[in-house]
C-alpha cells in the first residue's frame, strides 16, 4: 500500500508526491502544519494542506530572495525578515560577515519549533548569534520602525489566512518608512502560471510598485512550487537590480551555492512575454 501526500494547485491540478511516513502534525493558533518524509523530495512541510518547503528544493528559493538583494545593495548592516521561521533565510545571510543585525519576525512559535526539530539544515540559520526572534504580528512590527533596516525580506508564504496583512498596500508603505534611503525590499510574488494564481501576482505587483520608484521582477525555478514556477519581487529606493548589480564583489565572497550565481542573477530578470505583460498591465493602471 502507497502513502501520496496531494495538493490541489488548481482545481483541475493536482501535485502528488509519494510519501514514506507522516513524522509530526499539529495545528497552532494559526495554521495546521504537517511534516512528511518522501525518498523524491526527502523531509517536506505543509502549512494547512500545502507545501511550503521541502529539502530538496528549499536552497532555490533560500538563496534567490538572500543573494539576489546583497549583490545589489553595497552596505547591509541591519536586515528584517518578516516569516522565516524555518530558519533558511537567516541561514544564507549568516554567510556575510558585515551585517550586523538579522531580526526575524515569525508570528507562529510552534512553526519555529517544528522547524527546529525536523529541519536542523535550515533552523541553523536561527542560531547565528546575529539573529533576534520576535513572536509578533509582522505587520504591527513594522509600524514602530523608522529608517532602520539596510535590507528587508518579505518571506510569508501565503497572501491568504493569518500572513494576509503581509501582501497589503499598508504592508509595503511600512516597509518603505522601516527601510533607510537606500533601502531594499525583496519579496515572494507568487506563481503567475495558472489562472487562478493571476490576481494575487498583480495585486503585488501594483503595491510594490506603487510604494517604490524602483521595481522589478525576478523567476526561479522551484519544483515543489505550482507549475514549477516562482516569482520574486525587488523594490528599492535608490538602488536597481541590474544597473548596481557588483558581481566581482560579490564572487569575491567564495559564498557556496547550489542555485544562485552571478550568471543566473542578470538571466533571472529576463522573463517570459506572458509575464512581461501581466507586470506592464497593472503599471499602466497607475
Amino acid at each position: 500500500m502507497q502513502f501520496w501526500f496531494e495538493e490541489f494547485h488548481t482545481r483541475n491540478t493536482k501535485m502528488g508526491i509519494r510519501v514514506e511516513e507522516q513524522l509530526f502534525s499539529g495545528k497552532s493558533e494559526y495554521q495546521r502544519i504537517d511534516v512528511f518524509n518522501s525518498p523524491e523530495f526527502g523531509r517536506f512541510l505543509c502549512s494547512n494542506g500545502s507545501v511550503v518547503f521541502s529539502e530538496a528544493d528549499e536552497f532555490v528559493y533560500d538563496e534567490m530572495i538572500v543573494h539576489v538583494p546583497m549583490a545589489v545593495h553595497p552596505h547591509v548592516k541591519k536586515v528584517l525578515v518578516i516569516g522565516g521561521g524555518d530558519g533558511g533565510v537567516a541561514r544564507e545571510l549568516s554567510y556575510y560577515k558585515e551585517i550586523e543585525e538579522i531580526d526575524v519576525v515569525e508570528e507562529d512559535k510552534m512553526f519555529v519549533d517544528v522547524c527546529k526539530d525536523w529541519f536542523p539544515n535550515n533552523s541553523v540559520g536561527l542560531e547565528d548569534p546575529r539573529v533576534k526572534i520576535y513572536y509578533e504580528n509582522g505587520l504591527r512590527f513594522l509600524r514602530s520602525r523608522r529608517d532602520y533596516y539596510d535590507l528587508i525580506i518579505n518571506d510569508c508564504t501565503d497572501p491568504l489566512g493569518h500572513t494576509a496583512g503581509m501582501f497589503t498596500k499598508e504592508f509595503y508603505g511600512n516597509c518603505y518608512r522601516a527601510l533607510h534611503d537606500d533601502g531594499i525590499m525583496v519579496y515572494q510574488h507568487g506563481s503567475p502560471f495558472f489562472d487562478e494564481d493571476e490576481d494575487a501576482c498583480r495585486a503585488m505587483h501594483r503595491k510594490a510598485f506603487k510604494s517604490f520608484p524602483i521595481n522589478r521582477v525576478y523567476q526561479a525555478h522551484i519544483p515543489t512550487c505550482p507549475a514549477g514556477y516562482w516569482l520574486f519581487g525587488f523594490a528599492s529606493k535608490i538602488y536597481h537590480p541590474l544597473k548596481d548589480f557588483n558581481e566581482a564583489k560579490w564572487n569575491e565572497r567564495n559564498i557556496k551555492t547550489w542555485y544562485y550565481t552571478t550568471n543566473l542573477h542578470m538571466a533571472a530578470f529576463m522573463l517570459p512575454r506572458y509575464v512581461e505583460d501581466l507586470l506592464s498591465e497593472e503599471e499602466k493602471q497607475l
